[in-house]
């Protein structure tokens, strides 16, 4: 399976400590061999990328359970708020997820009525994968 075929990835990104954290995502290919997801800024996937841009996804279910027949796929991160990278990832999410992005935007809206709104998906996150050894 091509990466970016995958409907979830988990995304395991890394603390300042070493520590792995792992989380599921959706997933979209884009030129020249990379994949992509978008996120908030206020998550801590954008956080501990900000940090360390080493990342490693495995196709996996919605709950980050990842598919047996397949293996882990390090690479590089960039983020992007702006410009053709972000405008790539974001209107390929919207592609590939059509209606589930409003849903999840909706769910995302009404978790935090009351409270602080937090952004939705202003980050987009662009993986180069690292070349096989």
């Amino acid at each position: 399976m091509v990466l970016g075929d995958a409907k979830y990835v988990a995304v395991t990104t890394f603390r300042k400590t070493g520590v792995a954290v792992s989380t599921p995502t959706w997933i979209v290919p884009l030129d020249g061999g990379r994949v992509g997801f978008n996120t908030s800024s206020a998550s801590g996937k954008y956080k501990r990328l900000r940090n360390s841009p080493r990342i490693v996804l495995q196709p996996s279910d919605a709950r980050g359970r990842v598919r047996a027949d397949s293996s882990p796929v390090e690479g590089t991160a960039e983020l992007a708020t702006s410009g053709d990278g972000f405008d790539e990832v974001q209107r390929k999410v919207r592609a590939k997820y059509g209606v589930m992005v409003s849903v999840s935007r909706l769910f995302n809206t009404l978790s935090r009525l009351g409270r602080t709104k937090l952004p939705y998906g202003d980050i987009a996150v662009i993986i180069t994968p690292a070349a096989p050894s």
